[in-house]
């Protein structure tokens, strides 16, 4: 018999200063069986710094949601749909290959990558030079330490509050606090 997600409920404030964003997020994650607290966690970080998409590419008329992740390959962890049924953002976290990432360029109008894994600058070594021509990739890499403490946060019904000022979150809740800068490779 097939082990079921573990379903976590999110009450996620945004105050992205950056963007002039200011919006509550009621969110429900799946999170697959064979699926870290951190990497979960990552995708949550990943909404919240992509939030204001929302308002800045769909002024509002979209939807931002979990994907299935890893239950689906070809579907992404977060995504921006707007009201037409149009993938605006596709959003992957840890290290995905080349040929799913050139995929998911071809399906929408943007693709960000967040890596944060301990061995992420191996996989960015490994594969930049394939990644190259693709014009709406973005790649990003959290912190591994700053991860760890996310992961510190994640309990099955949150409340957290994620404030985006100058590139950076912080993303915190009764648990405690977790700054995370994260740095552009592409």
């Amino acid at each position: 018999m097939a082990l079921k997600s573990t379903i976590f409920k999110a009450n996620l404030a945004i105050a992205d200063i950056d963007h002039g964003y200011y919006a509550d997020h009621a969110l429900t994650l799946a999170r697959h069986p064979s699926e870290t607290d951190e990497r979960m966690m990552v995708r949550l970080a990943a909404l919240a710094l992509q939030a204001h998409e929302l308002q800045d590419i769909c002024r509002g008329d979209g939807t931002l949601a979990f994907g299935a992740g890893l239950s689906d390959p070809d579907d992404p962890d977060v995504s921006l749909t707007d009201f037409t049924g149009r993938k605006r953002l596709w959003i992957e976290v840890g290290q995905p290959e080349d040929k799913p990432l050139s995929k998911a360029a071809s399906r929408a109008d943007a693709v960000v990558v967040y890596a944060f894994h301990h061995a992420a600058e191996v996989w960015w070594k490994g594969i930049e030079s394939k990644l190259s021509r693709l014009d709406k990739l973005q790649v990003w890499r959290l912190p591994a330490d700053a991860v760890q403490q996310l992961a510190q946060l994640a309990e099955r019904s949150m409340q957290l509050q994620a404030t985006i000022q100058e590139g950076a979150l912080t993303l915190s809740s009764q648990r405690g606090s977790v700054h995370v800068e994260p740095l552009r490779w592409k």
